[in-house]
């Protein structure tokens, strides 16, 4: 039901749907164990003393967001402040309430009591006046937009004095994701990362790849390759099975992959190197589209899409430096990153350069992909707050540690003990 609910609610073929699911079964075994490593960190104790730490609940209930893209993240959110006692209030995306709502059945049938987590399906306006500013809010558990985000943030700062705590923000927000490749990158491997990594779910991932940099020697042949592997790709109806993209989620995506499409045909300085077309007569579908820039400040080289859109910008080769330091400040965003090399040396060069452009990142592999436990997942600089969902560093934030020293032999002596020496 969830897979089924998932593919027809959300747009994903079955595989992208089967993924998904599993990851949600990861959050919630990796939560547990996160949880237990949590609970076994104690302080050290001494001859007489016992001193222990209590991971109590946080003094309120948390507020969960959730996005339409990954059913996992719609589960993981509520879930993972109630598996360390709180209670939490989740609102789904409206675009995937249907396999939410399954999963909070399945939650109830498993039998979580009544009022732990509590599925309010509502309006964003509705959510910023009856819940984020209500005083007892003591954390928000967030996936979503930049903008969102950080208007919450800002309501939070503005509401301050009303809250009963200090609220916790965690959020995982936009990516402009990217792929650099040096000259001596293995071409096939490339060229497949960027394909799968920018038009899997239809680039409809936080850490979908949707800016590539490529050296001028070797463009010809990736660009015979992005052009072969994207023609073979079928785009439609998500119960075919050799179908690797459905549609955009709604009209607006539409409209927004639309009016880059058009800008970009419009621009000298752009061209299309595959797709660049569109049809909305019956579904919102938007072709696999990979557009070449000839300046990297480009628009599609710098906003986030969130749609089947990749930029490609080719560099000249001894300008690798430069074009480095271009990727690294193009974009407000640090979520994901790839970098393509077979020479070590260049690794390590490129990777202290793009140390601090992503949360994740990739060598010689695709930008996306992430599995809990083993790639925890998150982002800074406008990607959020980096709290890694599925690990310690995340179940910490929902947790108020609470110190306690119990003394099994009480010293009656007021003096110190010098004071009584001749």
């Amino acid at each position: 039901m969830l897979n089924a609910s998932t593919m027809l609610g959300q747009s994903k073929i079955p595989f992208q749907a089967e993924i998904d699911i599993a990851e949600l079964a990861d959050f919630l075994r990796f939560g547990v164990r996160s949880a237990q490593k949590i609970f076994q960190d104690q302080p050290a104790s001494s001859d007489g003393i016992w001193n222990r730490q209590d991971y109590r609940p946080l003094d309120g209930f948390i507020c969960a967001i959730s996005p339409f893209n990954f059913t996992s993240i719609g589960g993981n959110l509520p879930v993972a402040p109630a598996i360390v006692g709180n209670v939490s209030l989740w609102k789904p995306s409206r675009t995937a309430v249907l396999s939410n709502y399954y999963f909070m059945k399945l939650l109830q049938w498993c039998g979580l009591p009544a009022g732990v987590i509590n599925f309010v399906p509502c309006t964003g306006g509705d959510a910023s006046k009856y819940i984020i500013s209500h005083p007892k809010m003591a954390g928000f558990h967030f996936t979503g937009s930049t903008g969102v985000f950080q208007s919450v943030w800002k309501q939070v700062g503005e509401n301050i004095a009303n809250y009963t705590n200090y609220p916790r923000l965690v959020g995982e927000t936009g990516g402009k994701d990217f792929i650099f490749a040096h000259n001596t990158a293995d071409i096939e491997p490339l060229a497949a990362a960027i394909v799968r990594g920018s038009f899997e779910y239809q680039g409809q991932k936080c850490s979908a790849c949707s800016r590539v940099y490529v050296p001028a020697s070797i463009w010809p042949r990736v660009e015979e390759l992005l052009k072969k592997h994207t023609a073979a790709l079928k785009v439609g109806d998500v119960q075919e099975f050799d179908t690797f993209m459905g549609a955009v989620i709604d009209k607006a995506s539409f409209e927004t992959c639309k009016g880059y499409i058009d800008r970009a045909a419009a621009d000298p300085d752009c061209e299309f190197v595959a797709g660049g077309t569109y049809d909305d007569s019956k579904g919102w579908f938007i072709q696999p589209t990979i557009i070449r820039c000839r300046r990297p400040n480009y628009e599609s080289m710098t906003q986030e899409i969130f749609g089947p859109i990749v930029s490609v910008y080719v560099y000249e080769d001894d300008q690798l430096d430069e074009t480095l330091r271009i990727c690294d400040t193009a974009s407000p965003y640090a979520l994901t990153g790839a970098i393509f090399a077979q020479d070590r040396q260049v690794i390590v060069k490129m990777e202290n350069a793009l140390r601090h452009a992503s949360g994740n990142f990739y060598i010689n592999d695709k930008c996306i992909g992430a599995v809990v436990g083993q790639q925890p997942f998150g982002g800074a600089r406008a990607s959020g707050t980096n709290d890694k969902a599925g690990t310690t560093l995340n179940m910490i934030r929902w947790v108020s540690a609470h110190s306690v020293k119990e003394t099994f032999f009480p010293s009656p002596a007021i003096v110190y003990p010098y004071m009584s020496q001749q």
